[in-house]
């Protein structure tokens, strides 16, 4: 679930932005008058931030109730009815823009997961998401990806020790590497290693790490290093991971395949406000 407590801040500052001094085309145009409007797929997906569509008019207007007629992770067909909003015209004609960008932008990504998942055909792989996310709207990625049916990796950088190739350059080895992680690491952490080759995996595991990652290797080589691993180490693939390929990927069985393809730079999801 999403904190409401954060949901709340970063709405707020997503309609400060969008307001500014106020909005005049509403102001100029429109009284208190109460109406209804309703939020309607036109595409079919994975709906996705519907409780965020809530808190946008709630703190735009006092007198807004929202219900809904789907929740997240639901299924929805191109015409299917989300939500309907009855509230004063000036909250969902000053709303409808915020709120409309939050649920097509979530949607999108929790269908893109899905597409995915469906795609590993393998519910012994897990599909996990990266950092390279939208800076501010990590938290709404992350969600989105758990309700298209992912799970999240990292939420930032104090989450584990995960030791890339720009570390181990700096270390000078992956021994090194793994030799100062440890020495630092608290017990209440993982450590994780990106390895390339068959060289680094056995290093890596002569030292004992708990993740290895499988980075940009060809299907032949990863399906070599699950066996040279052999349950040894959690085994993470990344790297050129798309729709077309991560059916083959997933066949050799990884733990976990992880892509900022199911979420960065994802297409919204076509949702529309019908007054």
């Amino acid at each position: 679930m999403l904190n409401d407590f954060l949901v709340e801040e970063h709405v707020k500052n997503a309609l400060k932005e969008d307001i500014g001094f106020q909005d005049v085309s509403t102001e100029a145009l429109m009284d208190d008058k109460e109406v209804t409007a309703y939020f309607k797929t036109r595409a079919d997906g994975v709906v996705c931030g519907l409780s965020v569509v809530k808190k946008v008019f709630e703190l735009l207007s006092k007198d807004a109730k929202v219900t809904f007629n789907k929740k997240d992770g639901d299924k929805i067909r191109k015409g299917d009815l989300l939500a309907t909003v009855t509230a004063p015209q000036k909250c969902v004609l000053t709303g409808e823009r915020t709120a409309l960008n939050y649920i097509r932008y979530m949607s999108g990504i929790a269908t893109e997961t899905a597409r995915y998942i469906d795609a590993m055909n393998n519910p012994n792989v897990r599909l996990t998401d990266t950092r390279k996310t939208i800076p501010g709207f990590r938290m709404f990625e992350k969600y989105s990806v758990r309700t298209g049916g992912g799970v999240p990796h990292r939420y930032n950088l104090s989450d584990c020790i995960m030791i890339k190739d720009n570390h181990i350059e700096c270390a000078g080895s992956v021994t090194k590497a793994i030799e100062l992680a440890k020495k630092y690491n608290s017990h209440a952490h993982k450590i994780e290693i990106e390895c390339e080759n068959e060289e680094q995996i056995k290093e890596a595991l002569k030292c004992g790490v708990d993740i290895i990652m499988l980075d940009n290797m060809p299907i032949d080589e990863m399906k070599k290093a699950i066996a040279l691993i052999n349950k040894q180490a959690i085994v993470e693939v990344s790297g050129n991971v798309t729709i077309e390929t991560i059916g083959k990927i997933a066949a050799i069985n990884p733990d976990v395949i992880s892509t900022s393809a199911i979420h960065s730079g994802v297409k919204p999801l076509d949702i529309g406000l019908d007054m």
